[in-house]
């Protein structure tokens, strides 16, 4: 992503997603990613760089930003490392993350056919895969053996 790809419409804040074959995908942000978005890019004096990478990597071992990007294996290492410093003991990848949202947005009442639309799924097949509302259920009905 690039500096570029989060900007303002109307009042609120949106992000430009590029997706696996090229696919662009456009959302509004939750109002704390805004907010967060907004001071990192601010704090990291992105601001003055529209064409500029959004997640630049540093400088060896210093907290100096460089130009260049974050390679997607550095960004898997670092939230791995961060899952694990949360004491998050899952195996975690990339489609953790989405599978979360997903689960999440349905638990508190959402539709599956807007979670379709806002994981930019063609199917809502492919979507209800992501769904892991029924794991708890699931753990539920194992505790009910008396051993």
């Amino acid at each position: 992503m690039r500096v570029e790809d989060v900007y303002v419409q109307g009042r609120r804040t949106w992000v430009r997603l590029h997706e696996k074959g090229g696919n662009r995908h456009e959302m509004p942000c939750h109002h704390n990613l805004e907010h967060y978005l907004a001071a990192y890019i601010e704090g990291a004096g992105m601001s003055r760089d529209a064409k500029g990478y959004l997640f630049c990597s540093v400088r060896g071992r210093s907290p100096q930003l460089s130009e260049k990007p974050m390679h997607r294996t550095d960004i898997y290492r670092m939230v791995c490392r961060r899952a694990e410093d949360a004491g998050v003991r899952t195996q975690i990848c990339c489609h953790s993350f989405r599978a979360t949202g997903i689960t999440e947005y349905l638990r508190n009442g959402g539709k599956l056919e807007v979670a379709q639309q806002m994981a930019n799924h063609e199917s809502a097949r492919t979507t209800g895969l992501y769904d892991r509302r029924n794991d708890q259920i699931s753990l539920d009905e194992v505790e009910r053996f008396l051993i």
